[in-house]
């Protein structure tokens, strides 16, 4: 082993021993493109260097905590397949009973408000029949999600993110350089704290969103979360992924592909 090789082990193992962050989880590739933006933000020039610094400064090792965290997300991100769950949506909601949706991971709540307001905006979809819970691992990211208030410096133009909805400003209050999801959507969304890897499941839902997480986390790790999924979703419900990713093998035997393009699936 290099000794660079050496040190990027030793970190791992200080980023897991002493700030509680499950790096074994993630491949390496994932971890070492947040750590090296960090190191070229505080000017660090080696991992040894970057140890170092975490040992002293509780602030940096905060941000990293932050990095490390998978938060990227946006409204409808991957607009066309959003487009393709809403028959689905109509479908579920046509039953007269309540339909119950799962956003995991939610990172900053986007996702799981983006449902609620696709609901509110098709009249072909029942939304007062919906309720979305939106989870994730990270305490902090579900505070922000929960406040639903956002800065447009952190996002792409508003306008083009909502564009699906036929007039985004009946769900999103704009104030200066910053939008508030409106109470209407937030009535509709819950959120709580849990670990996907090592939860339990969770009982009778409809659909799950699992959406852009496993394309960074290590193989060993991605059946029990798709144990974990099916166990949560009701015979016939639906599952959803990223539109990069796919279900590992052992699991595709419990889910059928209804629009295999747009990665949306029922659970056998």
């Amino acid at each position: 082993m290099s000794t660079e090789n050496r040190q990027f082990q030793q970190l791992l193992g200080f980023i897991e021993s002493e700030m509680d962050f499950e790096s074994g989880f993630y491949n390496d590739a994932y971890l070492d493109r947040r750590i090296t933006a960090r190191m070229r933000r505080t000017d660090t020039d080696n991992y040894r260097a970057y140890k170092q610094l975490l040992q002293r400064e509780d602030e940096e090792r905060e941000a990293l905590l932050d990095s490390l965290s998978i938060n990227v997300t946006g409204f409808f991100r991957n607009p066309e397949a959003w487009e393709a769950l809403r028959p689905v949506l109509q479908e579920l909601t046509a039953d007269n009973r309540r339909v119950r949706l799962w956003s995991a991971p939610s990172a900053d709540g986007r996702e799981p408000y983006s449902a609620a307001m696709l609901a509110l905006d098709d009249p072909d979809i029942e939304a007062r029949r919906v309720d979305i819970l939106g989870t994730d691992i990270n305490a902090d990211i579900l505070e922000v999600a929960r406040e639903g208030t956002y800065e447009t410096s952190h996002t792409t133009d508003i306008a083009e993110e909502l564009a699906p909805l036929s007039d985004y400003a009946e769900y999103v209050e704009e104030t200066d350089n910053t939008f508030t999801v409106k109470d209407a959507v937030k009535d509709m969304v819950s959120f709580e704290q849990h670990d996907l890897i090592r939860g339990r499941a969770k009982r009778d839902f409809d659909l799950v969103f699992c959406r852009n997480l496993l394309i960074y986390i290590d193989a060993e790790f991605k059946v029990p979360i798709f144990e974990t999924i099916r166990g949560s979703l009701r015979e016939g419900g639906y599952l959803m992924i990223g539109m990069t990713e796919t279900l590992p093998a052992e699991c595709r035997d419990d889910f059928e592909p209804v629009d295999k393009q747009h990665r949306i699936y029922r659970r056998v």
